[in-house]
């Protein structure tokens, strides 16, 4: 096995695989993964992509919905590019063998919040990430690309010694088996990073364990500018069970007719917004916060029993099989929910071919930010973000291989670290901490809080040997971002709300970026 490739792809998603069967076309190809092939955040998609197919729906209509959903602050250059190239990427998905579910010879077309018609195509009902992730690591496997499993990138490799240095490019990236914790640097042409967001940060999340927010630091780490990061999006509806771990509850139920009820047996969204459970996420989840609250409970009921039940089941297997397991029966009795740490929306900056601050790095799907989302994303844009995106990282490596994204007139650097005092730092004490201080609706007192807690543990040596130190480390890294964008904006905007700022001010409709000092 050689150790210099022309790619290197860090993740196994939807967004690296299918940049890796691209770029297997135009050179040698290395995929790291920290788990299996299969073991990423995409299998938990649920819902679908979104993509204007339908009668009656176009790109521009797309455009107009994501923008709604982003609250002042989307991209439109980005979202343009992600809306009129969705159903061309939606057919190479047809051409690689993925079986989006159809009815009558037509692919089948879901709703979902915020969009204002139809455009949700799902494979296997409830399991489209599933389908394309295993469909995406088979054409990988057939395609003789080179996978290393249990092998996490710890570092980005850049020429040079100095940030600023003429030629200061992204030459490979350091790597540990995970198993022995042994590291081997690899060198490549490109290096593109597709490892998925840092919904770990939250106790209470949708996201498997891996998404730990690991690319986001080796960027951040490596000089590449990182934005947004304030913008977290919270998923009003997973499962809330004692014991269980929450599982998401895809919107897509809410699409089909699902209703949300309080535990007093009110219906309440109405009352909220005139979209009422089709509003968008930050929305939803706020108003059963606030439920939750009233009502002295933990979780607030999604009532789908009015609904056929075999048409239930058959839309959403997963859900209802997982529900079954864990002992509700979804078509006899309403699913207890609250909401859960789901998506970031921001990570590294990348512009709209994927690039980066630093020059021969990139970065697709969830780690990266082309700004697509804006504050808060439109419900099932994001597994058609890592395919569009991912397609035109690779392009640019063949057409333009030599540039990189404008650096930001004036990014914001992280505080100094401090040695104050602070309990011992663990995954669970710093992921309660989000929870409690830095989640769904926050404020001044419990930012500043947060911020010297995580301060504290930053000014500790942490000896990064084995997965979990360095899930960790990169956890801390992005908890502090998330944290001290936080503080900064002071105002609410989509998924970030501060009942300090209640409402939005014009002089924060911009975004934030951020460096390493």
């Amino acid at each position: 096995m050689s150790d210099r490739y022309d790619y290197i792809i860090v993740g196994s998603g939807i967004a690296g695989l299918y940049a890796a069967i691209l770029a297997r076309e135009h050179g040698s190809v290395l995929v790291l993964t920290k788990g299996s092939i299969d073991d990423c955040n995409t299998r938990w998609a649920q819902g679908g992509i979104a993509a204007p197919i339908g009668p009656g729906d176009s790109a521009e209509q797309h455009l107009r919905d994501t923008i709604a959903a982003g609250a002042g602050i989307v991209d439109e250059e980005a979202a343009r590019v992600l809306t009129s190239e969705a159903a061309d990427r939606i057919r190479d998905l047809v051409a690689l063998g993925v079986k989006f579910d159809t009815h009558e010879g037509q692919i089948s077309l879901g709703m979902e919040g915020a969009h204002s018609v139809p455009r949700i195509v799902h494979a296997g009902g409830d399991s489209t990430g599933a389908q394309i992730e295993l469909t995406l690591s088979s054409v990988a496997r057939l395609e003789g690309i080179t996978v290393l499993e249990w092998t996490q990138a710890v570092a980005l490799r850049r020429e040079g010694n100095r940030k600023s240095e003429i030629g200061h490019q992204a030459c490979g990236v350091t790597a540990m088996d995970v198993r022995t914790g042994e590291t081997t640097d690899y060198d490549a042409r490109f290096v593109i990073l597709a490892t998925g967001g840092a919904g770990r940060l939250y106790s209470v999340s949708t996201n498997p364990e891996v998404a730990t927010g690991d690319g986001i630091a080796i960027a951040y780490r490596a000089g590449a500018e990182i934005t947004d990061m304030e913008f977290i999006q919270f998923h009003p509806t997973a499962l809330r069970l004692a014991g269980v771990q929450p599982f998401l509850i895809s919107e897509a139920v809410r699409g089909e007719g699902g209703l949300l009820i309080d535990t007093s047996g009110r219906r309440f969204m109405p009352e909220y917004d005139s979209r009422a459970e089709l509003a968008p996420r930050d929305i939803v989840a706020r108003a059963i916060l606030e439920r939750m609250e009233a009502t002295g409970s933990d979780h607030v009921l999604l009532d789908v029993t009015h609904l056929d039940a075999p048409s239930v089941a058959a839309r959403f297997p997963q859900i209802y099989r997982f529900c079954l397991e864990a002992g509700v029966d979804i078509t006899r009795e309403p699913i207890p929910v609250s909401p859960a740490a789901h998506y970031t929306m921001g990570g590294i900056r990348t512009n709209v071919w994927g690039e980066t601050t630093v020059p021969g790095l990139y970065a697709c799907g969830e780690c990266a930010c082309t700004g697509v989302h804006g504050a808060n994303r439109l419900a099932s844009n994001s597994l058609l973000e890592t395919v569009v995106f991912a397609k035109r990282v690779v392009e640019r490596t063949v057409a333009s291989p030599d540039t990189s994204a404008e650096v930001s007139e004036s990014p914001s650097v992280l505080s100094e670290v401090s040695r104050g005092e602070a309990p011992a730092l663990t995954k669970a004490a710093l992921q309660e901490l989000m929870w409690r201080d830095v989640g769904i609706v926050r404020d001044g007192e419990g930012l500043r809080r947060a911020k010297a807690v995580l301060a504290a543990w930053a000014s500790r040596e942490m000896a990064t040997t084995d997965r979990d130190s360095q899930e960790l480390a990169d956890m801390l890294v992005c908890a502090r971002l998330v944290t001290e964008a936080a503080l900064m904006r002071e105002e609410s905007r989509g998924a970030h709300f501060r009942r300090d700022w209640p409402e939005a001010r014009e002089e924060w409709k911009r975004r934030v970026a951020w460096v390493a000092a």
